[in-house]
């Protein structure tokens, strides 16, 4: 092979290779690269944190976050609404997280989700001025949050989009 050759061979390899480096070292330093699942890393780091935290099965439940004026309503429901056992576990958590909540504890939430989470701070500070209601349903149970303080309620509503972007396909809006 001639030099001229060569060095053409050699250029079009080394841009391919620094190309493919490139793409390479992009993706893995995204901290929003997809998993396998199709999940963010940081989707699957708050999944792996919740499953410590949560005694459900995350894969066999679902998260409804639903904003209103007054603050609220948080619905965790079992996929299989005869699955007695998640229903079971879904129901004892949010009863345990009430309790919490009304003691100033944000401390699960804040262990799955970390410190710095959107609205936890306010709550934190606010929460003898936010009721929270559990109310069982049949498959699972909700908690309704409802404040009359208009920045109480705008941390309801950060708090609950956080856990909407952080639970991605475990978690939806609305009911």
């Amino acid at each position: 092979m001639n030099h001229r050759k060569r060095r053409m061979l050699t250029a079009g390899i080394t841009a391919a290779g620094v190309g493919a480096a490139l793409g390479t070292a992009l993706l893995i330093g995204s901290p929003w690269q997809d998993s396998d699942e199709g999940r963010t890393d940081r989707q699957e780091a708050v999944a792996e944190r919740g499953r410590t935290v949560m005694p459900f099965d995350l894969e066999q439940t679902t998260h409804r976050f639903t904003p209103t004026e007054t603050g609220g309503i948080q619905d965790v429901v079992a996929d299989q609404p005869d699955d007695a056992k998640q229903v079971t576990l879904i129901r004892t958590h949010l009863q345990q997280e009430a309790k919490a909540f009304g003691q100033g504890d944000l401390g699960d939430p804040a262990q799955i989700h970390g410190d710095s989470m959107p609205g936890l701070a306010k709550l934190q500070e606010g929460y003898k001025r936010i009721e929270v209601r559990y109310r069982e349903r049949p498959d699972g149970a909700t908690l309704t949050y409802t404040t009359e303080e208009p920045a109480l309620v705008d941390a309801l509503h950060d708090w609950f989009e956080a856990q909407l972007g952080d639970h991605g396909d475990h978690a939806e809006t609305g009911h």
